[in-house]
């Protein structure tokens, strides 16, 4: 059941009684909990017979990936107690739509590994097109669709407002009826495992009316009032396609400031280095390392929310596990490095997106030395995030309007991480017009820190004129 349910005891995940050594002044013989804080966890009566060494979460190789052995276990109880911090936050504001949005990512995620093992295995008779030529697969509608219902289902339609990327015309036209039927099954394939996810699905398989129901229900405009989910249901479809980076990227927006922002990342590895390889990189590791590698170890959901300065991140749950969360839980934050020849920038994969002449002017000027890292999707912005990267620069083709579910989660994780994510100009994105980031100067520049994003937009500055953007 979801951990925002702290009026009720039954409602919250049993933690073994170990778990509570950093609150032995509040304990009482059968629950455990906190002063300022309502949550209790009830401790199974196994684990008051046995005494238990390991810490409250003990490191997965998702975790050991970043701490050498030495440090491993100070690391572990500071982030132990980061994740208790966390907790206990999480009477905030923002709690309830925090804790179903990383569960829903958490399982559009799921969805979509499912439908891209099918799409690299099999054919690309999945793969459409939408109106500007670039490709939609089955996973893009489904992903909205069961976006959707687990959104209005969690907090009540006539509450839930939101803004995303597909529409239903392509899916109901006559030819379409095979793609629709596929897509209707992936939907309940998914929503079947809700409750793995901590999640409540629909007592029957969704007919045909509902899954349309559910993908037109996306249909809001945005604007500076109110409250409304901004989803990109697939970032990044030319990755998924080809087996490679993509994400599920959710916002919430609230009275124009994103103020949630949660982003799934199937394919992201664990470790940095790899991510330098495009084109099912698995694939590469598959011939070099063993199957049982920790280099195998990859895909997470990464999230944040406004005014919380933090930002997590935690692994995809696999197999048959039940997501447990925030126990899984790390923190992040943006890279430490300041100097140019130190830093890595990324940009996106195609030319299309972003001009690769113009940021390779802008980071020669700057004093940027390596290899770009060209990534597709937002997964640029967790590379920010997680310290993978220092610099994203993107300077789109003149009469290209950037669409807010393409940024709007990913600017909430990195600033909450601790980096500065502007228009090319200095100035903060606006997602208070509409669909569209309306009066963005020339593009957009993300940093680890104010000292590069600074030298960034003065090279810019001096850069513009001499550009043919």
């Amino acid at each position: 059941m979801p951990l925002y349910c702290s009026s009720l005891r039954t409602q919250v995940p049993c933690v073994p009684k170990h778990t509570v050594r950093y609150f032995n002044k509040f304990l009482s013989p059968n629950y455990v909990g906190f002063k300022g804080f309502s949550l209790f966890f009830c401790v199974p009566q196994s684990e008051r017979q046995h005494k238990v060494a390991h810490p409250i979460v003990s490191l997965s190789k998702f975790d050991r990936n970043y701490s050498s052995s030495a440090s491993a276990s100070a690391s572990s109880i500071m982030a132990d107690q980061k994740r208790m911090d966390f907790v206990s936050s999480m009477e905030s504001k923002y709690s309830k739509e925090l804790d179903v949005a990383v569960r829903v990512v958490q399982m559009a995620c799921f969805l979509c590994q499912k439908v891209q093992e099918s799409l690299i295995s099999k054919s690309s008779s999945q793969v459409q097109s939408k109106d500007d030529n670039s490709p939609v697969t089955i996973a893009d509608w489904s992903v909205q669709a069961t976006v959707s219902w687990l959104l209005s289902e969690s907090f009540g339609s006539q509450n839930v407002s939101i803004v995303a990327e597909e529409d239903v015309l392509s899916l109901s036209k006559a030819d379409a009826a095979g793609l629709l039927k596929a897509v209707v099954n992936t939907v309940n394939d998914c929503l079947a495992e809700a409750p793995q996810f901590g999640l409540q699905g629909p007592e029957m398989a969704l007919g045909t009316s509902e899954v349309l129901e559910a993908i037109s229900r996306c249909n809001s405009n945005g604007g500076p009032a109110g409250r409304f989910w901004a989803l990109d249901p697939v970032d990044g479809t030319l990755g998924f396609v080809r087996g490679d980076q993509y994400a599920v990227a959710l916002a919430l927006i609230e009275d124009g400031e994103p103020v949630i922002g949660v982003l799934g990342c199937p394919n992201y590895p664990m470790r940095k280095e790899w991510l330098s390889y495009q084109h099912r990189y698995h694939r590469i590791i598959s011939k070099l390392t063993p199957p049982t590698s920790e280099s195998w170890d990859k895909g997470c959901v990464m999230y944040a929310w406004k005014g919380s300065g933090e930002a997590w991140m935690q692994p995809l749950i696999q197999g048959n596990k039940k997501l447990v969360w925030p126990n899984s839980a790390r923190p992040v934050q943006v890279s430490s490095i300041e100097n140019p020849e130190l830093a890595t920038f990324c940009e996106p994969v195609e030319k299309s997106n972003s001009s690769h002449s113009f940021t390779a002017g802008l980071a020669h000027s700057v004093g940027l030395r390596k290899q770009p890292l060209r990534v597709y999707s937002m997964v640029k912005y967790t590379t920010i995030a997680r310290g993978d990267a220092e610099v994203f620069m993107k300077f789109a083709r003149a009469g290209y309007k950037e669409k807010i579910w393409d940024h709007a989660a990913g600017v909430v994780i990195i600033q909450e991480a601790g980096g500065v994510v502007t228009d090319a100009g200095g100035r903060p994105l606006d997602f208070s017009k509409g669909i569209y980031l309306e009066g963005l100067d020339r593009g957009i520049v993300a940093c680890a820190g104010a000292k590069l994003h600074e030298k960034i937009i003065r090279a810019v500055d001096a850069s513009w004129d001499s550009s043919s953007l």
